[in-house]
């Protein structure tokens, strides 16, 4: 009889945003996978997912909801790349002795990023997995509407998008709204989304969006935690 194949674990690179949310659908539908942990990385002085603004408890909830285990990274405010990668190395380092030697992550189409990573990933024996790379990003993001995930904008660049459209769901009528220039992904940074509920979901999380402010030349909605 032959054996069944081995199960491997990964790491996956969670944001709590809709490109990792739809990179973590992929994996989970993926045989003889498993997500040993979401990886987080959160400023300390903020009590935040980094650069998301998007409150810890609210990540926390995040992460019960679908059912994973969850690994903070946390760094300061303001924080160096050498404190970032010397913290998320640690965090690698950790896995790789305990025979985990990947990481997923929901990267679309930005090369330098994923050149980056692969060096990061590199120094501790570790390879990255990129399972939505290369996808039409129109198609994407009315694939992820239609399945019923539901994601709010959490963070907006100005120099790219109106600050109006922080604190707006994603749905046909945001798109529509979107100017042609901006990417339906924000992959260039345009802006960042927490997804809230869906397929991976037990149950939503709950929240109601507060006030919009701008920090650090970025337009944030603060979520604030219910229930």
């Amino acid at each position: 009889m032959e054996h069944e194949s081995q199960q491997e674990s990964v790491l996956m690179s969670w944001s709590g945003g809709k490109d990792s949310c739809m990179a973590l659908q992929h994996v989970l539908q993926t045989a003889n996978t498993r997500v040993e942990a979401l990886l987080t990385t959160v400023t300390r002085d903020f009590d935040r997912i980094s650069m998301h603004g998007v409150r810890r408890v609210l990540l926390e909830r995040q992460a019960a909801s679908l059912g994973l285990p969850l690994h903070q990274i946390h760094i300061s405010k303001g924080a160096t790349n050498e404190e970032y990668e010397a913290n998320t190395g640690e965090v690698f380092s950790e896995y790789h002795a305990r025979g985990i030697k990947s990481v997923v992550f929901g990267d679309l189409f930005l090369e330098d990023i994923r050149a980056y990573r692969e060096r990061l990933l590199t120094r501790h024996g570790m390879t990255g997995l990129y399972p939505v790379w290369g996808r039409d990003t129109a198609k994407l993001i009315r694939d992820f509407i239609s399945q019923g995930f539901k994601t709010i904008l959490v963070c907006v660049d100005p120099k790219k998008l109106n600050p109006s459209f922080a604190g707006r769901v994603i749905d046909e009528e945001f798109l529509a709204d979107l100017p042609a220039e901006v990417d339906p992904c924000g992959e260039n940074g345009e802006f960042h989304t927490f997804v809230y509920d869906g397929p991976l979901f037990k149950n939503p999380v709950k929240f109601s969006p507060g006030e919009a402010i701008c920090r650090d030349s970025f337009w944030f909605c603060d979520l604030i935690p219910e229930g």
